[in-house]
């Protein structure tokens, strides 16, 4: 017979996932803002090795429309903007010798409102995830009660189920809510 307490740990713990998915990806969508977050998944080619851009520089933002990358080392300034430019940030690094630096520019209004479509497909993977979550213990529930699990305690189960995905999808939707906005201020 399954343990209900730890079946429902374990969806919230996979709903809880499916947040933490969703609030990494809004942070790396380019609002307008300088944010380091946007290079979380830059990786340079550092010694033969593929490492992230923050394990080989300092990364900051100096001010709110620019992000300074300073490298420990300064004959890897070339391995960086190589790394910046072949990655998806698309923004083109500028440096002097020692620092550099990216420009973040005014997004228009076309590409804001893309930037809350391409925020929306994201939150909707997340919250296919967390429904999907919830269609996969409502079929171990109903499985239990042919294992012995008695039908009040599958229906309580199961409502406290509906409220953890009730939880979750308000969650998912209060970010997107949140990320909308900060995209939209101009």
């Amino acid at each position: 017979m399954i343990d209900v307490k730890q079946t429902l740990a374990g969806a919230e713990e996979r709903m809880e996932m499916a947040a933490m998915f969703l609030e990494d990806s809004l942070n790396r969508v380019r609002a307008g803002r300088a944010n380091v977050a946007i290079l979380d998944g830059v990786r340079v080619n550092s010694y033969g090795s593929m490492v992230p851009l923050n394990q080989v520089a300092n990364v900051s933002c100096p001010d709110a429309r620019t992000i300074a990358i300073r490298p420990w080392d300064k004959k890897a300034i070339r391995d960086i903007e190589k790394a910046i430019m072949d990655s998806d940030v698309g923004i083109t690094p500028e440096n002097n010798g020692e620092i550099i630096r990216l420009g973040i520019p005014q997004p228009t209004e076309e590409r804001r409102k893309e930037l809350v479509k391409q925020c929306n497909k994201i939150g909707e993977k997340a919250k296919v995830e967390v429904r999907n979550v919830r269609g996969e213990i409502k079929e171990k529930l109903k499985k239990a009660i042919k294992d012995g699990l008695s039908e009040d305690n599958e229906k309580d189960a199961e409502l406290e189920l509906q409220k953890l995905h009730d939880k979750f999808i308000k969650k998912l939707d209060d970010l997107l809510v949140a990320k909308q906005k900060e995209i939209m201020t101009v």
